[in-house]
């Protein structure tokens, strides 16, 4: 069984609890189901943008022009 923790107060605008709850109903799932989902997806997509920024970084730091590289190369 997973654990869970509950953080309380959690404040939402009056119409994503509409939405949240008109959701759940028509899933026929807790609303705490859906939240999860949505923030599991939302932190994966997070992560890969992340990642990715940092990919990109990390590129152009190492990125060396030809004449970079072979400056003060001597054959």
């Amino acid at each position: 069984m997973k654990q869970m923790k509950t953080i309380l107060p959690l404040r939402l605008k009056k119409v994503t609890a509409e939405e949240l709850l008109a959701f759940a109903e028509i899933e026929k799932r807790p609303p705490e189901a859906l939240v999860e989902e949505a923030l599991e997806h939302y932190f994966h997509e997070k992560r890969k943008k992340m990642l990715e920024k940092s990919m990109v970084d990390e590129n152009a730091q190492t990125n060396l022009s030809y004449e970079e590289f072979w400056d003060g190369v001597d054959i």
